[in-house]
């Protein structure tokens, strides 16, 4: 069932895949990450799609199938120590995405070199002990000064759908990222729709 909903993820050109199954053995997940990346590689070789699978926390494991890179948590190990972990085994180019709560937090993943975040709860704290920050934080956030040379694109996380998702774009958000929001059976429908209210941002 979770393979055929990241096939049907990956089909619907999702930007992002992000493997979290906590509860799982480190050889539990490796096996699945294994499936699921072959899953979405031969779905981006058939669709001429881009779709890349991140691997929540564990870069060893991300290492081992040949994922695209990872999600870390704001307390893991930081985007520098993982990029270094990659580029010790030859990996040049993972993307390394961090979760973040707090501006300072935000802050402290671009200056370590992280390729982007997922900041939130905005709307709703169903799924954490955060409380949401609403627009303003959102706001906040994006609107930051900037640690890098090029900034960090920060996605919008918590409580987002069709109808609050302008409001995040136009906040400065980079993109959408949910759990929810992507199981609504309408799939390629909600990515179309993301995708066209992005281009008007």
């Amino acid at each position: 069932m979770l393979l055929q909903c990241i096939q049907a993820a990956a089909g619907a050109g999702v930007d992002a895949i992000q493997l979290r199954e906590k509860h799982l053995s480190a050889r539990e997940l490796s096996e699945l990450a294994l499936r699921a990346a072959e899953t979405i590689r031969g779905t981006n070789s058939a669709n001429k799609s881009k779709t890349r699978l991140l691997i929540n926390s564990r870069v060893d494991v991300a290492i081992a199938c040949g994922a695209d890179g990872v999600h870390l948590r704001s307390d893991d190990i930081s985007a520098a120590d993982a990029r270094a972990v990659f580029m010790q085994v030859g990996v040049t180019r993972p993307t390394i995405a961090v979760s973040c709560h707090r501006l300072q937090e935000v802050e402290l993943a671009e200056g370590h070199g992280a390729d982007l975040a997922v900041f939130g709860p905005i709307f709703d704290k169903s799924s954490t002990h955060v409380a949401p920050t609403g627009i303003a934080g959102l706001k906040l956030v994006c609107k930051r000064l900037r640690a890098a040379k090029s900034s960090m694109p920060v996605l919008a996380l918590g409580g987002v759908d069709l109808s609050n998702a302008p409001e995040c774009l136009e906040a400065g958000a980079a993109g959408i990222a949910g759990i929810r929001l992507f199981q609504s059976g309408a799939l390629k429908e909600t990515v179309s729709r993301l995708r066209e209210l992005g281009h008007r941002s």
